[in-house]
């Protein structure tokens, strides 16, 4: 099973070591976490959530992706199919599709590109005929892309002590 992508503009590659330097900017920008966490991740927590990236493919077959553009290898952010087992009600019954890209690359299109691509993998290797996800209601942004890939909402809950919106998107 391959485990890279490319689309016109973009390089998918499962998250890897070399990634760590990269991964660090991303979680210290504001830009980035503020809709998803309340401060900026140390480079130690961000050591860990490579190394939980890395391990979720050995353990899944599945995880995040990086996203690098095709032109210059820039970083971008990352797309992802997850399984990490969040404890949240309603449960998350279907593989968690996650995405998020350096707000120096938001607004081109590149997290619908991406996430396309993810989908689409998904689908041929996975066989997910629904996918869900998980958004504050805050981040406009990440709920629009959501809409423009075919998400719909089906609970309001809360995910440590903080207002989500649970969606789904089902078939093709």
């Amino acid at each position: 099973m391959s485990r890279g992508i490319e689309t016109d503009r973009l390089l998918l590659t499962p998250v890897a070591e070399g990634d760590y330097e990269d991964l660090c900017a991303l979680l210290a920008d504001p830009g980035f976490y503020r809709h998803i966490f309340p401060q900026a991740l140390t480079a130690e927590e961000a050591w860990f959530r490579l190394l939980r990236d890395i391990g979720h493919w050995q353990a899944m077959g599945y995880g995040n992706w990086t996203i690098r553009t095709r032109e210059d290898g820039r970083y971008v952010g990352n797309v992802g199919l997850l399984n990490y087992r969040r404890i949240v009600d309603p449960p998350l019954d279907a593989v968690e599709m996650g995405w998020g890209l350096s707000p120096v690359f938001q607004g081109r299109g590149l997290a619908f590109e991406a996430a396309m691509a993810a989908i689409a993998w998904a689908e041929q290797h996975l066989g997910a005929d629904r996918l869900v996800c998980m958004i504050s209601p805050e981040n406009g942004p990440s709920l629009a892309l959501a809409g423009r890939l075919g998400f719909a909402r089906y609970a309001d809950t809360t995910y440590k002590g903080e207002a989500v919106i649970l969606l789904e998107r089902c078939g093709t």
